[in-house]
């Protein structure tokens, strides 16, 4: 059985900045709300909010320094000679669990009915 994307996909528009090494994009909603969070490929992240994750995953990706998030806007630090390919694609998946090109996951058993009837 192949399922249809779950999840909401995000909107994401790569913007340039003022220097060659950091790359923002704009996303169609909110990570923080009014908060800023700020992280760094020498710490760990702890936490598993949405900005938590998007961070990881952006380090997972290689060639980030760091991360800036601030509502709906991420900005990122990339290191000496690294490509910002890609990156647009891991913030527009955050939200999607698994894709139309993934199998879905096997329904769970009803074990509930058995157990009903084992105890009549």
């Amino acid at each position: 059985m192949v399922a249809a994307a779950m999840g909401q996909p995000i909107t994401v528009t790569e913007k340039q900045s003022g220097r060659d090494d950091v790359v923002r994009f704009d996303l169609n909603r909110s990570l923080t709300g009014m908060g800023h969070e700020r992280y760094r490929a020498d710490q760990e992240i702890i936490g598993d909010r949405p900005p938590d994750e998007l961070a990881r995953r952006l380090f997972a990706h290689g060639g980030v320094e760091a991360v800036h998030i601030y509502s709906n806007v991420v900005t990122v630090d990339l290191a000496p000679g690294a490509s910002r390919e890609g990156m647009a694609d891991i913030l527009h998946s955050l939200f999607v669990h698994y894709d139309h090109d993934e199998a879905a996951p096997e329904p769970a058993t009803d074990d509930a009915e058995s157990v009903t009837e084992a105890s009549e």
